[in-house]
């Protein structure tokens, strides 16, 4: 294994030390301060100062003084995390990676997958009522041994409400530009041994671009029993549906999108999305073990007009799966040196399909009015099995020492099932049935070290990969081959330092390096491009958040990143030919992130909040040859709530304050700049009653 740090990111480490000791004044007596739970990474509570990893939890109450109308406004708030609004709640994210929708993140509700592997789709968060979520983990950097693929660049586990000790409801109400409007509902109760919770969540927008409206109904059923002998059940039920206009990420000329943002290119455009999951998990712990069973189903369908290929490759299709797993895990823990040894299976079988057909469209100028659709070029079942057992131990052999390994195991299989029949020639190529098998084997090892009870430090390796997804297999368009695809390997390194978790004064630092290999990318080969492994990047950064209440009524928070995000080798078809980018910046891939908040809460005005938010994206590129960039973007937002003693609160936030103009994605397209533009001054408010 080796630690290789370029150029800059090299002369960022010092610096990035120095910096992280500046809380370190001598005090006279160390602080007595609860710490931090978390549960993604053993699918159940572990201290965040005993973790070796960078991991962010957003409680409810930050969720509701955030009241985010799209998952960004709360997440963009960790250190090192970006995501960007395309269509309605979707999005594209990075986390320690450049900015998209490649499948290098593991979106998980409760712990569980929400899609199969293979699967992936870069808009899993709308599948999510996050808005009532009781937390959201948000793990930078590569999950345990007890994650499997896609857990590359991060992992974001949303984390459900439980039902409540007394009968409880709530309904929330709001308003905004642009048509928005959006109402919640809860309510729970507990009798006996057992208690239920129910939420609900109806979202409308018009769109604030032309033809880029949608619709949200999402709801949430939690069960909680109590049995005897110590075992719990918990029974669970999510489900989504979405019906949104797909423009609102479409690019814009440059002119287009300084002079006129709201210009939609591609208004036929749509995306329809139904997802369901049940799951009923079953412990049984005592003094010294824990006994886990949680058998799911899922279910998910889209039908998909996208706007990003009516002008190259137009088409319509529906793909979906369907999927009954199992994860069962035990844990035992040992006296000495508080040891402790997680083992552990997840099962996975999930069928799925694509039907998707070539259409014919009309323009008029710029804008596409009207679609048809064409031939069938694409029928085919594939169905993704998986098993995948794991070993995870923790043990202190000194007092202040926690010292961590993992290992998993993954045995996964497509079994691939083309009804079309085989073509090898033209742009919608079809290969001919055919089974992937693949055996992979991930490590992971860690510490951390408690210096005083409120400041510890911890390092990490952790090898991590992604399974090639259905579609890059098996939509062969007009590549010569693409079912030999190998998985994507990534190995990353990283240290951190971490002060309180909670208090008036809390913070933290880490620096990464990732290295990604048999990443996938086109190739000219002959007559024909040809999808390979032949990709290698880096990934380097450092990551800081501090929050700080400096007056009894004013608190500061902030988040940072700094990275540098470069091809190693990378040898990529453009147009007809092969170009070397090695050495190049990797577009959409922001060099300086952050954000900081000033929170006041008067005590002379008892219930009353404001607080106001700004946030920065640096420069990044648009293109692989670095010939043209986006120069970044500053926003600044203001939040205010006022609750009353009896139950009620009134809201209001305005978003983009000072209007300007931004994008949430740019690319370079025949030479010419293209944007994609971001909301401009947005305006909403709302009630809550609690009864």
């Amino acid at each position: 294994m080796s630690f290789h740090v370029r150029g800059r990111a090299m002369r960022l480490l010092p610096a990035a030390v120095a910096a992280s000791l500046v809380p370190f004044a001598p005090q006279a007596a160390e602080p007595q301060v609860l710490q931090e739970v978390t549960v993604t990474g053993t699918r159940e509570g572990e201290l965040r100062s005993e973790t070796p990893a960078s991991v962010t939890v957003l409680r409810a109450s930050t969720i509701e003084s955030v009241q985010p109308a799209h998952p960004a406004e709360l997440l963009n708030r960790v250190p090192g995390v970006t995501v960007m609004q395309t269509n309605g709640e979707g999005h594209t994210t990075g986390i320690r990676q450049p900015i998209g929708t490649g499948a290098v993140y593991l979106f998980l509700e409760d712990g569980l997958p929400t899609r199969a592997s293979g699967f992936f789709n870069h808009n899993a968060l709308y599948e999510v009522n996050l808005p009532q979520a009781e937390a959201v983990e948000v793990t930078r950097g590569p999950g345990s041994a007890l994650q499997g693929s896609d857990a590359i660049g991060g992992v974001i586990n949303v984390l459900t409400r439980p039902p409540s000790a007394k009968p409880e409801a709530k309904v929330t109400v709001e308003g905004g530009s642009y048509g928005w409007a959006r109402a919640l509902g809860t309510a729970s109760g507990s009798w006996g041994d057992g208690g239920a919770r129910g939420d609900l969540n109806l979202t409308h927008s018009d769109g604030w671009r032309n033809a880029t409206g949608y619709d949200r109904h999402a709801a949430t059923l939690r069960a909680d029993h109590a049995l005897s002998g110590g075992s719990t059940l918990k029974a669970l039920l999510s489900a989504s549906n979405i019906d949104q206009q797909t423009g609102a990420n479409s690019h814009l000329s440059r002119s287009d999108y300084e002079n006129a943002p709201t210009t939609n290119y591609t208004p036929i455009a749509f995306r329809r999305v139904k997802a369901f999951r049940a799951s009923l998990a079953w412990d049984r712990e005592d003094d010294d073990s824990l006994l886990s069973l949680t058998p799911y189903v899922r279910w998910n369908e889209m039908t998909l007009l996208p706007s990003w290929q009516l002008s190259y490759d137009p088409v319509i299709y529906v793909s979906g799966h369907s999927s009954l797993g199992l994860q069962a895990k035990a844990r035992q823990d040992f006296a000495p040196w508080r040891t402790r040894l997680v083992t552990g299976l997840d099962l996975d079988y999930s069928p799925g399909f694509r039907e998707e057909d070539r259409v014919s469209t009309t323009k008029s100028g710029s804008i596409y009015t009207a679609w048809g659709r064409g031939a069938r070029i694409y029928d085919y079942d594939v169905t993704f099995m998986q098993a995948s057992p794991y070993v995870h131990a923790e043990t202190s052999p000194l007092r202040d020492l926690r010292v961590t390994g993992g290992l998993r195991l993954d045995v996964m299989r497509y079994d691939y099932d083309n009804k079309l029949g085989t073509v090898q020639t033209g742009s919608a190529r079809r290969p001919e049935s055919d089974t992937r098998d693949y055996l992979h084997l991930s490590p992971s090892l860690g510490a951390t070290y408690a210096i005083t009870p409120a400041f510890n430090a911890f390092a990490a390796y952790k090898h991590s990969f992604r399974v090639p997804s259905e579609s890059q297999l098996f939509r062969q368009g007009s590549n010569g081959d693409s079912v030999h695809l190998l998985p994507v390997k990534v190995d990353t390194y990283e240290i951190g330092l971490r002060g309180p978790d909670k208090g008036d004064l809390s913070w933290e630092t880490s620096v990464y390096h990732m290295i990604k290999r048999n990443d996938i990318l086109t190739v000219r080969d002959g007559a024909s491009p040809t999808s390979t492994n032949n990709g290698r990047t880096h990934h380097t950064g450092i990551e800081a958040a501090l929050g700080w209440r400096f007056l009894p009524e004013w608190r500061v928070t902030a988040a940072g990143s700094y990275a540098e995000h470069t091809y190693e080798k990378w040898l990529a078809r453009n147009g007809s030919v092969n170009v070397d980018y090695a050495g190049k910046e990797i577009p959409t891939a922001p060099s300086l992130t952050g954000s900081l908040s000033l929170a006041w809460q008067p005590a002379a005005l008892d219930g009353l909040s404001v607080e106001g938010e700004w946030s920065h994206m640096g420069q990044y590129q648009l293109d692989d040859a670095n010939t043209a960039g986006y120069k970044g973007h500053d926003l600044f937002n203001l939040r205010t709530a006022w609750a009353f003693g009896d139950g009620l609160e009134v809201f209001g936030r305005v978003m983009n304050v000072l209007d300007s103009r931004w994008a949430t994605s740019g690319q370079l397209s025949s030479g010419q700049e293209q944007y994609a533009p971001g909301l401009p001054r947005t305006y909403f408010a709302g009630a809550s009653v609690r009864f």
